[in-house]
């Protein structure tokens, strides 16, 4: 927490000091996550923190993709092997030729694909049209999300539904109410707050009246409203919330708001001393990264690989699996919208509520909950985009907040 509340730590000063350039601070940070996701990706490490350059700064051109073949679009996901790459899917018939783009000075390869059967919009619009009535013909409320690499709506459903109505039947019958290609993904548990800590990625506990336990959650990222500093966190942990540092020394974070319906899940407490734009990236929280920006939940694309830090789990890094995706039950007030994106497991545990979602230095989003598998490992987990901050409150940036030489943030 010393980081967040006051000095940065000697592990965390090549990343925040005014020597350090942010772009060194984005490489490192980016080697570390290259070495944690290259096995799961086949690649040396070298090869993924490469890739991962590209993922990042191959937005823009996937971004321009879907614009220009927005009437046939169905779905933008990133390939990893046998090269980086971009794939395309489009409905109809009409063959496209293969192409590349140039990131940064390197030709990335965009393989077509058609033959699908339904937009992306109108796979999005499915979800949102039919959520209802699926919610109310199924025993439990099933998450709803876009799979971009196969064109159909994927329905997180549980084992009960499937029991009683047959798998082959039950998929055929959503297809039949939405009009849409759809997929079925049968889980014990569709989906869970992973209630329970906060510094950027770092441990906050709190109490709820009535109640003797104490819950933990993570912290997200530091945000500010331009008059003070806060921590963002999700809206289902304590209000009042609290941290302790190494030596033992504990700091109040006073509850500003929460905003917890439909399309958001995200808390923020005040801090008393002004916080740096940093979070913790590792699961010692030894060393902490700078926030440098943030990914608009717009441009993501199934197979992008992201990171998450919590309290219980640790860090990880894995692939982006769905996007548009609405959590199963009543998590958001009720139903949730279809704004959310899953990333696949193996790591995600309760306490883990509110931790940060990123990508290097790039802050994605805060992590909500996630669904589980009957031998309770994680199936895969969900996060909001921090395009949906409160109004009035925004992520703070190192850019936007420089660093003294020794290491503390200025008052904001």
């Amino acid at each position: 927490m010393a980081a967040l509340l006051g000095g940065v730590p000697a592990a965390a000063q090549d990343y925040t000091s005014a020597a350090a350039p942010m772009a060194a601070a984005r490489q490192a940070a980016l080697a570390q996550d290259g070495a944690t996701i290259a096995n799961h990706l086949g690649i040396p490490a070298d090869v993924a923190a490469h890739q991962l350059r590209l993922q990042e700064d191959s937005v823009a051109a996937s971004d321009a993709l879907a614009t220009r073949f927005a009437g046939r679009l169905a779905g933008i996901a990133i390939r990893h092997q046998p090269q980086f790459g971009i794939v395309v899917l489009l409905t109809g018939d009409e063959p496209v030729p293969d192409e590349t783009v140039l990131v940064d000075e390197e030709a990335v390869p965009v393989v077509f694909a058609t033959g699908a059967r339904a937009r992306h919009v109108e796979l999005v619009q499915a979800i949102a049209t039919y959520q209802a009535a699926i919610r109310a013909s199924l025993l439990a409320p099933p998450g709803l999300g876009v799979d971009p690499r196969s064109g159909e709506v994927v329905a997180v459903v549980s084992t009960r539904d499937v029991a009683r109505e047959g798998a082959a039947a039950l998929r055929d019958r959503l297809a039949a109410m939405t009009h849409v290609p759809v997929r079925l993904r049968v889980v014990d548990t569709p989906a869970l707050d992973m209630g329970g800590t906060i510094a950027g990625g770092a441990r906050v506990v709190g109490t709820v009246p009535g109640d003797p336990h104490l819950y933990m959650c993570t912290a997200g990222f530091v945000v500010s409203d331009g008059q003070r500093t806060g921590l963002a966190t999700a809206a289902h942990c304590p209000d009042a919330l609290s941290t302790r540092d190494a030596d033992g020394v504990e700091t109040e974070l006073p509850f500003v708001g929460q905003w917890g319906w439909g399309n958001q899940d995200v808390q923020i407490n005040a801090s008393p001393t002004a916080l740096a734009p940093v979070f913790f990236a590792d699961s010692a929280r030894t060393v902490s990264r700078p926030v440098t920006g943030a990914r608009p939940r717009a441009g993501m694309r199934a197979g992008d690989v992201v990171c998450h830090r919590g309290e219980r789990t640790g860090y990880s890094c894995a692939e982006v699996e769905l996007t548009d995706f609405a959590p199963a039950g009543d998590l958001c007030g009720g139903a949730c919208l279809p704004t959310w994106t899953t990333v696949a497991g193996p790591t995600c545990k309760g306490g883990d509520s509110g931790s940060p979602v990123f990508l290097g230095t790039t802050a994605y989003g805060i992590l909500k909950g996630g669904s589980y598998r009957s031998n309770g490992s994680c199936a895969f987990y969900f996060y909001m985009s921090t395009d949906y901050l409160p109004e009035g409150w925004h992520l703070l940036t190192a850019d936007a907040v420089p660093v003294a030489e020794g290491g503390d943030p200025p008052a904001p």
